[in-house]
């Protein structure tokens, strides 16, 4: 990541920190690029799933239980990477999991977003009492345990898909509301809005046509970010029992259903546990790659 370079520092120096700024520019691009095709990949994967899948991720044999990883014909089908204690094909729930992950995850970023981003513009923008009142709660959620919050709402809503997506959006505003806020702050005061209000132009227009857009490119980094997050808790609320309910294929789920057969049958917990892990992993970098390119501060401009 390049840095601020001192007036007083070396010409040569400079020079070369400047001729090095494009360079790493160009490599974070095609690392946001790569980031972003594994994404798209998984899920032209999960929207493929169906067709992808070699079995029905459901359809269980108790015949073939706990079959190791293998490509030779078993029970005349072939599993390659094994099958569950219930004869359950492993790679058709990996695919299928795939679908749960990203439809929970997206959907929660979206619902998460929109709370976040109204807030957070409604806050710095107007201020005062109604500034005061948002940020309290966002503070008030920020010191209340997650884990608690997500049992209260779904031992009164019931685990359901709605629910999750909605426990996990409402867990992720105050990102969004934080963030927003700061920067609209500092927009608030900018000559351009000043001239905006002077001829006549209502705090709508001002907001959505002149704040909105100078926001939008910090909007897209934090719900990356927010994206990864939304994947791993919707995992763990599966290995709790709180999210996807079984028999619906979940990698959280499969993590959990394969924990007591760590010693014998590996494969069940491993596999879900890797794709989680991989995807979370690149969806949380490629959003640190996004911000840097798209942070001046960040690139040293």
């Amino acid at each position: 990541m390049a840095s601020s370079i001192p007036a007083s520092a070396p010409a040569d120096l400079v020079v070369a920190a400047t001729l090095a700024r494009p360079r790493e520019r160009q490599r974070t691009a095609r690392l946001v690029v790569a980031g972003g095709a594994f994404v798209l990949a998984l899920a032209l994967v999960a929207v493929a799933a169906p067709w992808l899948a070699p079995q029905d991720p459901e359809r269980t044999s108790l015949r073939v239980r706990l079959v190791a990883p293998t490509l030779e014909a078993t029970d005349g089908r072939a599993h390659a990477l094994g099958t569950d204690h219930l004869g359950r094909d492993v790679l058709s729930r990996v695919i299928y999991g795939a679908r749960v992950s990203l439809i929970v995850g997206f959907a929660a970023v979206v619902v998460g977003g929109l709370v976040g981003s109204a807030l957070g513009v409604i806050a710095g923008f107007r201020r005062g009492w109604l500034d005061t009142v948002i940020m309290t709660l966002a503070d008030a959620q920020l010191a209340f345990p997650f884990i608690l919050l997500a049992i209260g709402i779904i031992a009164v809503l019931g685990p359901s898909f709605p629910t999750l997506i909605l426990v996990i959006g409402l867990s992720g505003w105050v990102s969004y509301a934080r963030v927003l806020r700061s920067q609209v702050l500092g927009l608030r005061t900018r000559e351009f809005v000043d001239a905006v209000q002077a001829l006549g132009g209502s705090a709508a227009r001002v907001v959505l046509r002149h704040i909105v857009p100078n926001v939008l490119s910090s909007l897209i980094v934090i719900a990356t970010l927010e994206l990864a997050r939304a994947i791993v808790l919707e995992a763990t609320l599966s290995f709790l029992g709180l999210g996807i309910q079984p028999p619906t294929p979940s990698w959280g789920g499969m993590i959990y259903e394969g924990r007591e057969y760590l010693d014998s049958a590996w494969w069940i917990s491993t596999w879900p546990g890797l794709v989680l892990m991989a995807t979370s992993l690149v969806v949380s970098r490629t959003g640190d790659w996004l911000r840097d390119l798209l942070d001046p501060t960040l690139r040293g401009e």
